[in-house]
């Protein structure tokens, strides 16, 4: 589902060369936006570097695109079978090993679907094809090629969640699930409604009823514990993105898609694992937040020099913060785009409507 300050100037912490240190605003170095041919006019809806060289991003009529350089130069193609289907979510893990799921919009629930390529995208086998009338899989995530959860709208107040434990069979954990909300529901905009960090954490983040929450589990998905964030939520707002840059450190994004109330964009961090959330300054964005991604590591050791957050919110504009949410820029002139992800601060990406991709280097 989709103070004012007497001093001369203020000195604001700056994400540079992966250390945070503080400037002059006046000085302050914007990232530098590349365009590239993506090789499809198609919206693109998600992305997936797997290094700063090898790229996948996916999105609608079955199309999925590649780069092995950088994004020089990329290779568009479609799934056979999956031409009348989106793709709102990839993950890669090779040039040669990549992973897609897929929505429909016919209300055929077979269009729920997830593939996998294990040569660069010349050929896909469908893994799993979903048969329950009512489940909506948003997106999935991955701790290795092999361990994964995907999740879905909840069906009669349970989350028919999937899992993988070897990257081949997908098995229902409904039934670990905490209880869904009514309507509670999470959104399908950039494949980062999930979130996984380490060996076994992960965070799902929903709306869709009267509280925004994040699902989290420590242990791969065996259990899960249902937290309230301060997002507003209604069947077309909540927390769309959420991303973690260490088990204890994240961020999560949302907004409302009624174009009638556009001014609910906003983000919350977290520094106890998801248990609690405090609403950040706003960001200079309108509608909802679709996706966000920390520019620097989200390995165990990743603290202070990992503050900096890019997020993108559609036709609402996008902009980053080097320090989750306490200082915001405008990315001038981006617009349009669904999903951003970084394989190093010199090497991330958008993607979004019109087969558009921008390269972004900090």
């Amino acid at each position: 589902m989709f103070k004012k300050c007497s001093l001369a100037f203020v000195l604001i912490p700056v994400f540079v060369c992966g250390i945070l240190r503080a400037e002059d605003p006046s000085r302050i170095r914007q990232p530098k936006l590349t365009p590239q041919d993506s090789g499809t006019s198609n919206g693109l809806i998600a992305v997936s570097p797997v290094n700063p060289q090898v790229v996948w991003a996916s999105g609608r009529a079955g199309t999925f695109t590649v780069t092995t350089d950088g994004g020089r130069t990329w290779r568009a193609g479609v799934v056979p079978g999956a031409e009348a289907l989106q793709f709102r979510d990839v993950q890669g893990f090779s040039a040669s090993v990549a992973y897609l799921l897929s929505i429909g919009t016919s209300g055929d629930p077979t269009d729920f679907r997830i593939y996998k390529t294990q040569d660069g995208g010349a050929t896909w086998t469908m893994e799993f094809e979903n048969q329950l009338s009512n489940a909506f899989y948003d997106c999935f995530a991955f701790w290795t090629p092999k361990r994964a959860i995907a999740h879905s709208d909840s069906v009669n107040g349970v989350f028919p969640d999937l899992r993988t434990i070897d990257g081949v069979t997908w098995q229902d954990i409904s039934h670990n699930m905490p209880p869904a909300l009514p309507g509670e529901a999470s959104f399908a905009a950039s494949g980062t409604c999930v979130a996984t960090q380490g060996g076994r954490n992960a965070w799902i983040a929903t709306g869709g009823s009267t509280i925004a929450r994040v699902l989290a589990t420590r242990d791969g998905g065996d259990t899960w514990n249902a937290y309230d964030t301060p997002l507003l939520s209604s069947p077309s707002a909540g927390a769309f993105t959420v991303a973690f840059r260490n088990p204890w450190h994240g961020i999560v994004g949302g907004g409302d898609l009624d174009p009638n109330d556009p001014n609910n964009a906003a983000t919350a961090v977290s520094n106890d694992g998801g248990a609690t959330w405090t609403l950040t300054q706003a960001p200079p964005v309108t509608g909802a937040i679709f996706g966000l991604s920390y520019v620097g590591g989200t390995g165990e050791g990743a603290g202070d020099e990992g503050r900096a957050v890019v997020i993108t919110a559609n036709t609402g504009g996008a902009a980053w913060t080097p320090d989750e949410g306490t200082t915001w820029f405008t990315l001038p002139g981006v617009s349009g785009f669904w999903a951003v992800a970084f394989a190093s601060p010199k090497a991330g990406w958008l993607v979004g409507t019109d087969g558009r991709i921008l390269k972004i280097s900090f």
